[in-house]
Protein backbone atom coordinates (compact mmCIF):
# COMPACT_ATOMS: atom_id res chain seq x y z
CA UNK A 1 0.00 0.00 0.00
CA UNK A 2 1.25 3.49 -0.83
CA UNK A 3 2.74 5.47 1.64
CA UNK A 4 0.33 7.81 4.07
CA UNK A 5 -0.47 11.17 3.10
CA UNK A 6 -1.86 13.69 5.34
CA UNK A 7 -5.00 15.89 3.83
CA UNK A 8 -4.92 19.14 2.57
CA UNK A 9 -5.86 21.60 4.72
CA UNK A 10 -9.40 23.32 3.93
CA UNK A 11 -9.66 25.97 1.78
CA UNK A 12 -12.57 27.66 -0.03
CA UNK A 13 -14.40 25.27 -2.55
CA UNK A 14 -14.38 27.96 -5.36
CA UNK A 15 -10.69 27.85 -5.39
CA UNK A 16 -10.53 24.11 -5.30
CA UNK A 17 -11.84 24.38 -8.54
CA UNK A 18 -9.46 24.32 -11.88
CA UNK A 19 -9.27 28.17 -13.02
CA UNK A 20 -9.14 27.18 -16.63
CA UNK A 21 -10.81 24.80 -18.75
CA UNK A 22 -7.49 23.23 -20.02
CA UNK A 23 -7.27 21.10 -16.50
CA UNK A 24 -10.79 19.35 -17.10
CA UNK A 25 -9.76 19.10 -21.53
CA UNK A 26 -6.20 17.67 -20.29
CA UNK A 27 -7.82 15.20 -17.63
CA UNK A 28 -10.83 14.18 -19.44
CA UNK A 29 -8.71 13.10 -22.66
CA UNK A 30 -6.26 11.12 -20.38
CA UNK A 31 -8.90 9.72 -19.21
CA UNK A 32 -10.70 8.64 -22.58
CA UNK A 33 -7.09 7.38 -23.21
CA UNK A 34 -7.21 5.04 -20.01
CA UNK A 35 -10.26 3.62 -20.42
CA UNK A 36 -9.01 2.90 -24.47
CA UNK A 37 -5.32 1.48 -22.97
CA UNK A 38 -7.76 -0.30 -20.21
CA UNK A 39 -9.84 -1.85 -24.07
CA UNK A 40 -6.54 -2.85 -25.65
CA UNK A 41 -5.09 -4.46 -22.61
CA UNK A 42 -7.83 -6.69 -21.77
CA UNK A 43 -8.41 -7.82 -25.50
CA UNK A 44 -4.96 -8.45 -26.26
CA UNK A 45 -3.19 -9.51 -22.94
CA UNK A 46 -5.85 -10.71 -20.60
CA UNK A 47 -6.87 -14.07 -22.36
CA UNK A 48 -2.96 -14.95 -21.81
CA UNK A 49 -2.97 -14.18 -18.01
CA UNK A 50 -3.86 -16.38 -14.66
CA UNK A 51 -6.48 -14.98 -12.28
CA UNK A 52 -4.12 -13.67 -10.00
CA UNK A 53 -2.11 -11.52 -12.51
CA UNK A 54 -5.72 -10.15 -13.93
CA UNK A 55 -6.77 -9.16 -10.22
CA UNK A 56 -2.96 -7.00 -10.10
CA UNK A 57 -3.92 -5.52 -13.91
CA UNK A 58 -7.15 -4.04 -12.63
CA UNK A 59 -5.82 -3.00 -9.26
CA UNK A 60 -2.99 -0.84 -11.02
CA UNK A 61 -5.13 0.42 -13.93
CA UNK A 62 -7.90 1.23 -10.54
CA UNK A 63 -5.48 3.20 -9.04
CA UNK A 64 -3.45 5.27 -12.23
CA UNK A 65 -7.52 5.94 -12.79
CA UNK A 66 -7.98 7.51 -9.39
CA UNK A 67 -4.57 9.41 -10.28
CA UNK A 68 -5.53 10.73 -13.29
CA UNK A 69 -8.32 12.49 -11.07
CA UNK A 70 -6.70 13.57 -8.24
CA UNK A 71 -8.48 11.24 -6.12
CA UNK A 72 -7.59 10.51 -2.07
CA UNK A 73 -8.73 7.59 -0.71
CA UNK A 74 -9.34 7.45 2.76
CA UNK A 75 -9.53 4.00 4.41
CA UNK A 76 -11.37 2.42 7.39
CA UNK A 77 -11.47 -0.31 8.62
CA UNK A 78 -9.47 -3.94 6.92
CA UNK A 79 -10.13 -5.29 3.48
CA UNK A 80 -11.60 -8.60 3.69
CA UNK A 81 -8.85 -11.33 3.46
CA UNK A 82 -7.71 -12.30 0.32
CA UNK A 83 -8.16 -16.51 1.05
CA UNK A 84 -11.77 -15.76 2.32
CA UNK A 85 -14.30 -15.54 -0.37
CA UNK A 86 -17.15 -12.70 0.75
CA UNK A 87 -20.04 -10.66 -0.70
CA UNK A 88 -19.42 -7.07 0.15
CA UNK A 89 -22.11 -5.00 -0.51
CA UNK A 90 -21.66 -1.27 -0.65
CA UNK A 91 -23.43 2.08 -1.00
CA UNK A 92 -23.64 3.71 -4.59
CA UNK A 93 -22.67 7.03 -4.84
CA UNK A 94 -20.50 7.30 -8.49
CA UNK A 95 -18.80 5.54 -11.54
CA UNK A 96 -15.88 6.01 -9.42
CA UNK A 97 -16.64 3.71 -6.99
CA UNK A 98 -15.59 0.42 -8.53
CA UNK A 99 -12.08 2.20 -9.49
CA UNK A 100 -11.95 3.23 -5.29
CA UNK A 101 -12.56 -0.46 -3.96
CA UNK A 102 -10.68 -1.84 -6.66
CA UNK A 103 -7.74 -0.07 -5.67
CA UNK A 104 -7.95 -1.08 -1.95
CA UNK A 105 -9.13 -5.37 -2.79
CA UNK A 106 -9.38 -7.21 -5.53
CA UNK A 107 -13.12 -7.60 -6.66
CA UNK A 108 -14.96 -8.87 -9.41
CA UNK A 109 -18.11 -6.75 -9.60
CA UNK A 110 -22.09 -7.90 -10.36
CA UNK A 111 -23.65 -4.30 -12.56
CA UNK A 112 -26.68 -3.58 -14.01
CA UNK A 113 -27.05 -4.85 -17.56
CA UNK A 114 -27.64 -1.19 -19.36
CA UNK A 115 -23.82 -1.02 -18.22
CA UNK A 116 -22.56 -3.23 -20.95
CA UNK A 117 -23.88 -1.01 -23.69
CA UNK A 118 -21.91 2.31 -22.36
CA UNK A 119 -19.15 2.94 -25.25
CA UNK A 120 -15.52 1.62 -24.14
CA UNK A 121 -16.96 1.26 -20.44
CA UNK A 122 -19.35 -1.37 -21.49
CA UNK A 123 -16.60 -3.65 -23.10
CA UNK A 124 -14.28 -3.19 -20.29
CA UNK A 125 -16.29 -4.32 -17.67
CA UNK A 126 -17.29 -7.18 -19.74
CA UNK A 127 -13.57 -7.99 -20.14
CA UNK A 128 -12.32 -8.05 -16.69
CA UNK A 129 -15.52 -10.39 -15.87
CA UNK A 130 -18.59 -8.09 -14.88
CA UNK A 131 -21.46 -10.35 -13.60
CA UNK A 132 -24.32 -8.38 -15.38
CA UNK A 133 -27.92 -8.73 -14.18
CA UNK A 134 -30.81 -7.59 -16.40
CA UNK A 135 -33.38 -6.07 -13.36
CA UNK A 136 -36.87 -6.81 -13.70
CA UNK A 137 -36.17 -10.41 -15.05
CA UNK A 138 -36.49 -13.61 -12.69
CA UNK A 139 -35.23 -16.21 -14.93
CA UNK A 140 -31.93 -13.57 -15.20
CA UNK A 141 -31.67 -13.46 -12.11
CA UNK A 142 -31.57 -16.68 -11.46
CA UNK A 143 -28.95 -16.66 -13.73
CA UNK A 144 -27.24 -13.93 -12.17
CA UNK A 145 -27.16 -15.52 -8.48
CA UNK A 146 -25.70 -18.75 -9.97
CA UNK A 147 -23.09 -16.95 -11.66
CA UNK A 148 -22.02 -15.16 -8.66
CA UNK A 149 -22.45 -18.31 -6.10
CA UNK A 150 -19.81 -20.21 -8.70
CA UNK A 151 -17.32 -16.96 -8.46
CA UNK A 152 -17.50 -17.02 -4.30
CA UNK A 153 -17.04 -20.80 -4.59
CA UNK A 154 -14.25 -20.22 -6.62
CA UNK A 155 -12.51 -17.86 -3.63
CA UNK A 156 -13.15 -14.66 -5.04
CA UNK A 157 -14.67 -11.50 -3.63
CA UNK A 158 -17.85 -10.26 -5.46
CA UNK A 159 -19.18 -7.17 -5.10
CA UNK A 160 -22.25 -5.35 -5.37
CA UNK A 161 -24.62 -2.31 -4.46
CA UNK A 162 -27.78 -3.40 -3.40
CA UNK A 163 -29.83 -0.43 -3.56
CA UNK A 164 -30.20 -0.62 -7.15
CA UNK A 165 -29.62 3.02 -8.27
CA UNK A 166 -26.87 5.68 -6.99
CA UNK A 167 -27.18 8.40 -4.43
CA UNK A 168 -26.01 12.16 -4.22
CA UNK A 169 -24.54 10.85 -1.03
CA UNK A 170 -26.61 12.33 1.43
CA UNK A 171 -28.68 9.44 2.14
CA UNK A 172 -28.50 5.36 2.42
CA UNK A 173 -31.38 3.72 0.40
CA UNK A 174 -33.13 0.25 1.11
CA UNK A 175 -30.50 -2.66 0.31
CA UNK A 176 -32.58 -5.04 -1.77
CA UNK A 177 -32.91 -8.24 -0.03
CA UNK A 178 -33.01 -10.74 -3.05
CA UNK A 179 -29.72 -9.47 -3.80
CA UNK A 180 -28.37 -11.00 -0.66
CA UNK A 181 -29.01 -14.85 -1.60
CA UNK A 182 -25.78 -15.71 -3.00
CA UNK A 183 -24.32 -14.93 0.32
CA UNK A 184 -26.68 -17.81 2.09
CA UNK A 185 -26.19 -20.45 -1.07
CA UNK A 186 -22.73 -20.00 -1.06
CA UNK A 187 -22.08 -19.75 2.96
CA UNK A 188 -19.99 -17.20 2.92
CA UNK A 189 -19.43 -14.00 5.22
CA UNK A 190 -21.13 -10.49 3.97
CA UNK A 191 -18.72 -7.68 3.98
CA UNK A 192 -20.46 -3.98 4.41
CA UNK A 193 -18.90 -0.79 2.75
CA UNK A 194 -19.51 2.65 3.75
CA UNK A 195 -18.34 5.43 0.70
CA UNK A 196 -18.99 8.69 0.19
CA UNK A 197 -17.43 11.89 -1.35
CA UNK A 198 -16.51 14.72 0.55
CA UNK A 199 -14.92 18.25 0.70
CA UNK A 200 -11.59 19.32 2.49
CA UNK A 201 -14.23 20.55 5.54
CA UNK A 202 -15.77 16.95 5.66
CA UNK A 203 -19.25 18.15 3.94
CA UNK A 204 -21.19 15.92 1.40
CA UNK A 205 -19.41 16.31 -2.23
CA UNK A 206 -22.35 16.23 -4.60
CA UNK A 207 -20.09 16.65 -7.73
CA UNK A 208 -18.54 13.28 -7.41
CA UNK A 209 -22.57 11.71 -7.77
CA UNK A 210 -23.97 9.85 -10.82
CA UNK A 211 -27.67 10.15 -9.95
CA UNK A 212 -30.50 11.71 -10.56
CA UNK A 213 -30.66 13.22 -14.39
CA UNK A 214 -27.00 13.92 -14.01
CA UNK A 215 -25.04 12.20 -17.54
CA UNK A 216 -22.15 9.94 -17.40
CA UNK A 217 -20.24 12.42 -19.27
CA UNK A 218 -21.67 15.13 -16.92
CA UNK A 219 -19.92 13.64 -14.39
CA UNK A 220 -16.75 12.95 -16.18
CA UNK A 221 -16.69 16.80 -17.02
CA UNK A 222 -17.61 17.55 -13.34
CA UNK A 223 -14.94 15.11 -11.57
CA UNK A 224 -12.34 16.34 -14.26
CA UNK A 225 -12.60 19.97 -13.24
CA UNK A 226 -12.23 19.93 -9.48
CA UNK A 227 -8.92 20.29 -8.32
CA UNK A 228 -8.79 17.32 -6.00
CA UNK A 229 -11.10 14.74 -4.52
CA UNK A 230 -11.12 13.04 -1.51
CA UNK A 231 -13.08 9.60 -0.93
CA UNK A 232 -13.88 7.62 2.06
CA UNK A 233 -14.20 4.36 2.02
CA UNK A 234 -14.89 2.18 5.32
CA UNK A 235 -15.10 -1.85 5.91
CA UNK A 236 -17.84 -1.31 8.35
CA UNK A 237 -19.00 -4.71 9.58
CA UNK A 238 -18.70 -8.20 8.15
CA UNK A 239 -22.19 -10.22 8.81
CA UNK A 240 -22.78 -14.01 9.61
CA UNK A 241 -25.40 -15.10 7.30
CA UNK A 242 -25.97 -18.27 8.82
CA UNK A 243 -29.47 -18.88 9.31
CA UNK A 244 -30.16 -15.62 9.21
CA UNK A 245 -33.21 -15.07 6.36
CA UNK A 246 -32.57 -12.22 3.45
CA UNK A 247 -34.22 -9.57 4.83
CA UNK A 248 -33.06 -9.45 8.21
CA UNK A 249 -29.09 -9.91 6.20
CA UNK A 250 -30.26 -6.59 3.93
CA UNK A 251 -31.36 -4.51 6.80
CA UNK A 252 -28.43 -5.26 9.27
CA UNK A 253 -26.26 -4.24 5.85
CA UNK A 254 -28.21 -1.40 5.21
CA UNK A 255 -27.91 -0.21 9.05
CA UNK A 256 -24.59 -0.98 9.04
CA UNK A 257 -23.31 1.28 6.08
CA UNK A 258 -25.84 4.22 7.20
CA UNK A 259 -24.27 4.25 10.87
CA UNK A 260 -20.59 4.32 9.94
CA UNK A 261 -21.54 7.67 7.51
CA UNK A 262 -23.83 9.00 9.96
CA UNK A 263 -27.13 9.03 7.89
CA UNK A 264 -30.68 7.83 8.83
CA UNK A 265 -31.60 4.15 8.59
CA UNK A 266 -33.27 3.70 5.65
CA UNK A 267 -37.01 3.78 6.26
CA UNK A 268 -36.66 5.23 10.02
CA UNK A 269 -36.13 8.30 11.38
CA UNK A 270 -32.70 9.21 12.45
CA UNK A 271 -32.17 8.01 15.80
CA UNK A 272 -34.49 4.95 16.18
CA UNK A 273 -32.69 2.54 17.48
CA UNK A 274 -32.64 -1.11 15.41
CA UNK A 275 -30.81 -4.26 16.71
CA UNK A 276 -28.53 -5.51 14.32
CA UNK A 277 -27.85 -9.27 14.23
CA UNK A 278 -23.92 -10.69 13.84
CA UNK A 279 -22.85 -7.52 12.61
CA UNK A 280 -18.94 -7.34 13.92
CA UNK A 281 -17.77 -3.45 13.41
CA UNK A 282 -14.58 -3.09 11.92
CA UNK A 283 -12.02 -1.39 14.78
CA UNK A 284 -8.85 -0.89 12.51
CA UNK A 285 -7.60 2.55 12.66
CA UNK A 286 -7.75 4.63 9.37
CA UNK A 287 -5.35 4.30 6.27
CA UNK A 288 -4.94 7.67 4.54
CA UNK A 289 -3.20 6.99 1.02
CA UNK A 290 -2.76 9.04 -2.36
CA UNK A 291 -3.25 7.27 -5.20
CA UNK A 292 -0.47 8.10 -7.80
Amino acid sequence: MPPSHSLPRPHDADRDRSNTGFTRVYRLTRLLLHIAYGCVGVAAIFPFLSHQWRRRLIQSWSRQTLGIVHLRVTVRGSPPSGRTPTLIVSNHVSWLDICVLHSVAPLRFVAKSDVRGWPMVGYLASGVGTIFVERGNPLDTVRTNRAIVQALSRGEHVAMFPEGTSTDGSEIKRFHPSLFQPALEAAVQVVVVALRYVNPDGSVNPEASYAGERSLWESFRLVAGRRSLLAELTFAATIDVNGRPRSEIARAAECAAADALQLPRPGRKGGTVVNIPDATPSTSSDITYLVP
